[in-house]
């Protein structure tokens, strides 16, 4: 959240880029960016502006009726009131005319997970004579990066999710040794009830999906369409989670099988690992170097290692999502050359995951996920220890 203490070095980041400032604009929770920063909460119903100048103090625009989500905006800071549209104008037209601002704004809606401004209140500040350039680096090092403490919490949520995984895994197979197999949503409940006992929340999932069902990214399993995990079964479960009190998201996917795997899906698993792993020493290596690396170039990495291997038109997402201290599916930088065109540097602070996947319909989906947070100098991956490097055989 926007305040007085990290004013100082935002309006340095605001001076160094060039610009006269940051517009910060929401309605109806549309930009998820502002919302964060100016720490409302709850429902914006009306169109609310704030400008963070290079220098001085921040000042916003509120509509009269709704002075709610303005209650930890700094009293030392203006709040201007306005109730007409032809207020609002004139109030933004006072505060931005003729000058350079960063709006979360992406040129030919190139990173989608930025552009959160509408085409109209784009062409409103337009109007006023001022220049609009992308929030898209401002965002990354303010709204993107984590704390210490963060930091700290997503490590802890690592270990227990990785703990978890295994355990449901291995119940699966126990389950099906002994003859009593179990459906799909019962083991995603076991995992929910482990989550529950470490302390854990999640907005949904996870995910638990046998053979052709994980060939679905984005599958749930429901007990009204149960499916039994059955002997040569291969299992993915992908599940996230942060801790209760708050703090980062961590999220992983780790695969399993139920008896000896196939040749098929052996080929398939190391096709996916590799691509993993050629992601991760490129980002490893450059960040190590002190050497600029972008998303998309992980991105690459791993997709010319699924292409070679002959599987790359089933590789349908990016490589990996920015996990930002707010959200799972962050607005940092994405680990992405296909999906979108995000050319933003990975600077230290941010966190996001490595998770290519290969899924062919009807038979299998196949993925590994780790995530990553970018040091001052080295990159950290996590959960601890050496990511999956062969299919769990249960």
């Amino acid at each position: 959240m926007l305040t007085p203490d990290m004013l100082p070095r935002l309006q340095r980041l605001i001076a160094d880029a060039g610009l006269d400032g940051w517009l910060l604009y929401d309605f109806r929770g549309t930009n998820a960016i502002a919302h964060g920063l100016l720490g409302f909460d709850g429902l914006v119903s009306r169109r609310v502006f704030a400008f963070i100048p290079r220098e001085g103090t921040p000042i916003g625009i509120q509509h009269a009726i709704e002075p709610g989500p303005w209650a930890q905006w700094p009293t030392a800071w203006p709040l201007r009131v306005y109730s007409g549209w032809q207020a609002l104008e004139h109030e933004l037209h006072a505060l931005v005319a003729g000058k350079r601002v960063a709006m979360e704004y992406s040129a030919g809606d190139a990173i989608p997970y930025l552009d959160r401004i509408p085409a109209g209140v784009l062409e409103m500040v337009r109007a006023t004579g001022a220049t609009v350039v992308s929030s898209a680096d401002l965002v990354s090092h303010v709204y993107a990066t984590w704390t210490a403490p963060q930091l700290a919490s997503h490590l802890r949520a690592a270990e227990h999710i990785k703990a978890i995984a295994l355990e449901a895994i291995a119940h699966a197979g126990a389950m099906v040794a002994a003859g009593t197999p179990i459906e799909e949503h019962v083991l995603q409940q076991r995992i929910l009830d482990a989550f529950a006992r470490a302390g854990l929340t999640t907005d949904h999932g996870p995910d638990v999906a046998a053979s052709e069902n994980a060939a679905n990214p984005h599958y749930a399993p429901s007990a009204a369409t149960p499916r039994v995990i059955v002997q040569g079964d291969l299992l993915l479960v992908d599940l996230w989670a942060r801790e209760q009190s708050g703090g980062v998201y961590a999220d992983q996917t780790w695969m399993g099988s139920i008896g000896a795997p196939s040749a098929r899906a052996v080929t398939i698993w190391e096709a996916v690992r590799d691509a993993r792993d050629a992601a991760l020493d490129l980002l490893t290596a450059r960040i190590a170097a002190g050497a600029p690396v972008h998303g998309g170039e992980a991105d690459d990495a791993a997709r010319a290692v699924i292409t070679a291997r002959g599987f790359g038109p089933q590789f349908w997402h990016r490589t990996g999502h920015s996990i930002d201290s707010r959200e799972l599916h962050g607005s940092g930088p994405q680990i992405d050359n296909l999906e979108s065109r995000d050319d933003r540097l990975l600077i230290p602070g941010v966190g996001f995951s490595i998770e290519p996947g290969i899924y062919i319909p009807g038979e299998l989906g196949v993925r590994s996920e780790v995530n990553c947070f970018v040091g001052d100098e080295a990159l950290l991956v996590t959960p601890s220890g050496a990511p999956q490097r062969d299919l769990i055989v249960v």
